[in-house]
């Protein structure tokens, strides 16, 4: 998110643009968790996509998604279910980690994508959940291109 709310340590990371959604080839979107739903500054973005997505430039591509939420239960599912509708809007390819390794039991057992429970320990099987997540839609896309 530019402007002053945005945090020091990711002050030096460019926000993604429209520009950036046609080149790439997947996305993998994390997103806060605000009362069910995505974020309302990751929704603002996506209704920047307009342009990209009338021409086809979203279409076919994979997509992965994660959230965080303050506490456990506070929505993270619908808000991935909810945006997985945008990625099928889009003609997205929804690459959810399911129930393909181990470590989603060990982390709270979500098939739709990895959420983060604010004060949860950021280690360990949670890295190994993430990048389960990220190799996944990396594979598919590979397959894709």
């Amino acid at each position: 998110m530019p402007g002053p709310r945005r945090s020091k340590k990711t002050a030096d990371i460019p926000a993604a643009t429209a520009d950036d959604m046609e080149w790439a080839n997947a996305y993998l979107i994390s997103a806060p968790t605000r009362f069910g739903i995505m974020a309302s500054q990751m929704r603002a973005f996506i209704d920047t996509l307009g342009g990209v997505w009338g021409k086809g430039g979203l279409a076919g591509k994979p997509v992965s998604a994660m959230t965080s939420a303050q506490n456990m239960h506070g929505g993270q599912e619908t808000t991935l279910v909810s945006f997985y509708a945008t990625v099928m809007h889009w003609g997205g390819i929804v690459v959810a980690p399911g129930y393909t390794d181990e470590v989603i039991f060990k982390t709270g057992g979500n098939p739709y994508g990895y959420s983060h429970t604010q004060g949860a320990e950021f280690a360990g099987e949670v890295k190994s959940a993430i990048g389960h997540q990220a190799r996944r839609l990396v594979e598919v896309a590979g397959k894709l291109a």
